[in-house]
């Protein structure tokens, strides 16, 4: 199996099947095998707490993908020449059962980190990373989690006291010892609140917590550096929530919430992020049916996911 991608000068890039960045398919656990990473598809916005249409993520993704090309000019090299990888597809979901869904998301995820691959998702709403995390500390132990995102996602409960909800993983997490909130950051955290503890109840549970108002004083290169530093010497899971992004750049979110980085600025802390040893990644909450028709959230997410390859191919 050819692990490079289609020749957009030789066949145009709105022929054919998409795929992301038109990658190869990989089928099977042979042609997984061949991998150093892998693209899979996490439908679900069965964790969705406002607009749903996240489970149309993963497509709409991989529609707009087919604009980028394989060179990526910010790291100085051509991405699928220094990193194989291919399109595993969608993993299997139950759609409107949350408990469910995640056990069917752990196991298609576990299947590629089992085969030694590192999954790159597409969700989806937030509460998909909870299974790539533990898919991926299953195999790589504890994780130190970079997370972007406007929201901390750290409540304890989110509607009748349910547990589970793309607001309330990433406390899952650190109860079920899956990440090390001691080696992490969440980064972006802004707009109203629901109650005063909204982010110290991050801090509470060890997260470093960098606010959008902090992030801008603090400057991309100096972030990028202690990103770095509170990561250093773990396998680190890299969770980029859109709605990091100010709503007039990505508007097709879950929960926008208004103040925050341009596009550029976003892509510009992500080129700048060095010597990460990235286990695994995902972009989530893109929410299609939001979008504008020149579906500008979509081609951002693709964007982003390649500039997260760009990251692991450098490393590599």
């Amino acid at each position: 199996m050819s692990v490079l991608s289609i020749d957009s000068l030789e066949t145009p890039r709105f022929c054919g099947v998409p795929t992301f960045m038109r990658l190869p398919q990989a089928n099977s656990r042979e042609e997984l095998e061949l991998l150093d990473a892998a693209i899979i598809g996490l439908p679900s916005d069965s964790g969705a707490p406002f607009r749903t249409g996240a489970r149309f993520g993963p497509n709409a993704a991989r529609a707009m993908s087919i604009m980028l090309r394989p060179i990526n000019p910010y790291r100085g090299l051509n991405v699928f020449e220094r990193l194989r990888c291919a399109d595993a597809g969608d993993a299997p979901v139950v759609p409107g059962y949350l408990i469910e869904t995640l056990d069917r998301l752990e196991a298609s995820v576990g299947t590629l980190v089992d085969a030694g691959v590192a999954p790159f998702g597409i969700g989806g709403d937030h509460s998909v990373t909870l299974a790539a995390l533990r898919a991926v500390a299953r195999r790589r132990g504890p994780l130190a989690l970079v997370h972007f995102d406007s929201h901390t996602d750290t409540w304890d409960s989110y509607f009748a006291g349910k547990e589970y909800s793309a607001g309330t993983l990433f406390r899952r997490a650190a109860e079920e010892g899956i990440v090390s909130p001691e080696h992490s950051v969440q980064i972006g955290m802004r707009g109203s609140q629901f109650a005063s503890n909204d982010v110290s109840q991050s801090a509470d549970l060890g997260y470093e917590v960098v606010t959008t108002d902090n992030l801008f004083k603090i400057g991309a290169e100096a972030l990028a550096a202690r990103i770095a530093a509170r990561t250093a010497g773990w396998p680190v899971y890299l969770t980029f929530d859109l709605d990091f992004v100010d709503p007039a750049f990505a508007p097709a979110v879950e929960t926008p919430e208004a103040g925050g980085p341009t596009a550029r600025e976003a892509l510009d802390l992500l080129r700048r992020l060095k010597g990460l040893d990235l286990a695994g990644c995902d972009v989530v909450e893109l929410c299609p049916p939001f979008d504008q028709p020149a579906q500008i959230t979509a081609l951002l997410a693709a964007t982003v996911l390649a500039e997260l390859l760009a990251l692991k191919a450098e490393a590599t």
